[in-house]
């Protein structure tokens, strides 16, 4: 299992999860919410737990 962090804009963010969950051999286990970055309120991040399968 990997716990990867993502940071950008809300859209990139959303949009890399739709990417993500198409990829073959990558399972989307958990997607965390949006959390606003301090300092900022262009720029978030988000926390995604995948399991890469074996034998892909």
């Amino acid at each position: 299992m990997l716990k990867v962090r993502l940071m950008g804009k809300k859209n990139s963010i959303r949009q890399f999860g739709r990417i993500l969950r198409k990829i073959p051999g990558i399972e989307v286990l958990e997607f965390s919410d949006l959390y606003p970055n301090k300092g900022t309120e262009k720029y978030y991040r988000a926390y995604v737990e995948i399991e890469i399968k074996e034998n892909q």
